[in-house]
């Protein structure tokens, strides 16, 4: 009844107290909420509702949340780490706990033994915090040196267990099976929401957790919007339409991106920009070996763009990785020294926006590398993004 694995959470709190010590830390702070939840995810397998919180990890001593009240009985009985503390700055503003425990910072400071005990403490998620949140934080350990860790945290995340691969291939599997049931209801007259339903209903009912974004649905002119959440328009004939799903299986996210005819049949036009994305796909395909940067990856298919004209609509790179976010560090874009590493799980993700007659489309599957190249993560969506309309 539960999204964490105890031997990984284990692993990685230890893994945290490991760039604890290389950093000379007696605690990090690993702050999180409901739009940046990877990293309190990371360490708990679990997310609050309405409220913010962050994960204390001390040199000594049982692992905490600091949260708030109205999510601490949801922590206590699925988080990964059970112990918690409740403050106000990160409760929802102005609601009222009247029979709930409530402590400052300065409470806390004294609970972990005082400036004898707390010296240096390590931030991760700087870029996400409130403010009123590190000026708390400052007040209330006024004598303790605050440290941005975050950096090296995001780096625990980018090689994957064998466990977090797991999860990841069985996300991809949901996609398909979502993709399929999105393509099987399409055609002219239906509503975009129609269609993410269909393909989220199937994913809820397997055991999906969640969604690493809003459905994407975007027909006609509405496919320029590059991450167009489904409307309430009308599909019309002729048109194409841009779908993406990506179920969260234990957290960890699938994905497929794909681009149809809402009639079933593509034009002669259409088909052409579309085998253009197949190409730039199986160019960026071609590339996918260990120890790849991502600025060397980029090149054939930005190449290819230029020669068909496609460059001036280029929004996005071409690959990212995935993991407990859709689409996460490192990125391998064009100016990219980031390296691909066997464990990695990326993403191709092909696409063009604002084109003055084929509006936006996107393409995208996933693979994980391994010591000599890579595995799809979706054989049944590799199969159908390598091969031309």
């Amino acid at each position: 009844m539960s999204y964490y694995n105890a031997e990984e959470t284990a692993k990685r709190i230890k893994a945290v107290k490991q760039i604890m010590e290389r950093h000379s830390l007696d605690a990090a702070f690993v702050y999180y909420d409901e739009l940046n939840i990877a990293n309190g995810w990371y360490l708990t397998g679990w997310c609050p509702q309405f409220e913010k919180g962050a994960v204390l990890i001390r040199k000594e001593g049982e692992p905490m949340i600091l949260g708030g009240p109205e999510s601490e009985p949801f922590a206590k009985l699925n988080s990964a780490i059970t112990n918690t503390r409740n403050f106000t700055v990160f409760m929802v503003p102005d609601e009222e706990y009247p029979n709930a425990e409530i402590i400052g910072f300065s409470d806390l400071f004294r609970e972990l033994g005082g400036e004898s005990a707390v010296k240096r403490v390590g931030l991760v998620g700087t870029d996400a915090m409130p403010h009123a949140l590190y000026v708390q934080l400052q007040e209330g350990f006024a004598s303790v040196e605050l440290v941005d860790i975050t950096d090296d945290f995001l780096a625990l995340r980018e090689i994957k267990s064998p466990w977090e691969i797991e999860n990841i291939r069985k996300g991809f599997s949901l996609s398909f099976e979502a993709f399929t049931a999105m393509k099987s209801v399409l055609k002219p007259g239906m509503y975009e929401y129609e269609i993410a339903a269909e393909g989220e209903y199937l994913c809820r009912k397997s055991g999906a957790n969640g969604f690493g974004f809003s459905t994407i649905v975007g027909s006609g002119p509405r496919a320029q919007a590059v991450v167009p959440t489904a409307l309430n328009k009308r599909m019309e004939e002729g048109e194409m339409v841009m779908i993406g799903i990506a179920p969260k299986w234990n957290g960890y996210c699938g994905v497929m991106g794909e681009t149809l005819p809402v009639s079933g049949k593509y034009t002669d036009e259409q088909r052409e920009y579309v085998n253009h994305l197949r190409e730039a796909f199986r160019l960026t395909r071609n590339m996918m070996k260990p120890g790849a940067k991502g600025k060397e990856i980029d090149v054939p298919a930005r190449e290819y763009y230029e020669k068909h004209g496609l460059l001036p609509y280029l929004v996005c790179p071409f690959m990212h990785t995935i993991g407990l976010n859709e689409a996460e560090a490192p990125f391998f874009g064009p100016n990219s020294e980031d390296e691909l590493t066997p464990g990695m799980t990326v993403c191709i993700d092909v696409s063009f926006f604002g084109h003055p007659t084929m509006n936006g489309t996107r393409i995208e599957t996933g693979y994980v590398i391994t010591e000599d190249g890579f595995e799809p993560l979706c054989p049944e969506m590799d199969e159908v993004l390598c091969r031309d309309v």
